[in-house]
């Protein structure tokens, strides 16, 4: 009787179509019911003149990009100028239609961005809030909308302060980060002087 039972469990088990396994698997999040993605009509073509760009918003949990236009000189543009645009984008909320589909900004609103001190590591960005103390979403956008922008990160890495004595440090926007921005306040790497 007891190897009947075994045989028939053997059976349900192998019916249902999952596999037994004994490695962990790490499926990740589960899926969202907010697509992040918007219907054609509420795709809007940008008519503005000015500089195409890309930033991250965050949507499901995750960073995602989205196209703006910023106004900055493309023959005289700095690299201040540029990271405060791109700042700019960051701290506004989403429009309607970004925002029906999911989209959201953890970027103060009140967030400055300046150049380097006497010390700092060529291409510092100093931030008026001590990065660390960001929101890790709020961190992560800045870093993978900085990182991905040739002008301010040649290499890839941002380099980042912020108001107090602490040395900047560099940061890489990864797919993790892009995957999972809850975890970007530990990606920070020593960059001082």
């Amino acid at each position: 009787m007891a190897l009947v039972a075994a045989v028939a469990g053997a059976v349900l088990a192998a019916g249902c179509g999952i596999r037994s396994t004994s490695v962990p698997v790490d499926a990740g999040a589960a899926p969202s019911r907010v697509p992040c993605t918007m219907s054609a009509q509420d795709v809007t073509t940008q008519t503005a003149k000015g500089v195409p760009v890309q930033i991250y918003l965050v949507c499901s949990s995750q960073l995602v990009t989205v196209d703006r236009t910023v106004h900055i000189d493309r023959t005289g543009a700095d690299r201040l100028q540029v990271a405060q645009a791109l700042l700019d984008e960051l701290r506004q909320k989403p429009p309607a239609t970004e925002r029906r589909a999911g989209y959201s900004t953890a970027v103060p609103q009140n967030l400055r961005v300046g150049g380097p001190r006497s010390g700092d590591r060529q291409g510092t960005l100093r931030l008026s809030e001590q990065p660390e103390d960001l929101r890790s979403e709020a961190l992560a956008q800045i870093v993978c909308t900085y990182a991905e922008n040739d002008a301010l990160a040649p290499e890839g890495t941002v380099v980042l302060g912020g108001p107090g004595n602490y040395a900047p440090r560099g940061y890489l926007c990864t797919s993790e980060m892009k995957t999972r921005p809850k975890a970007a306040s530990a990606v920070g790497t020593g960059a001082g002087a």
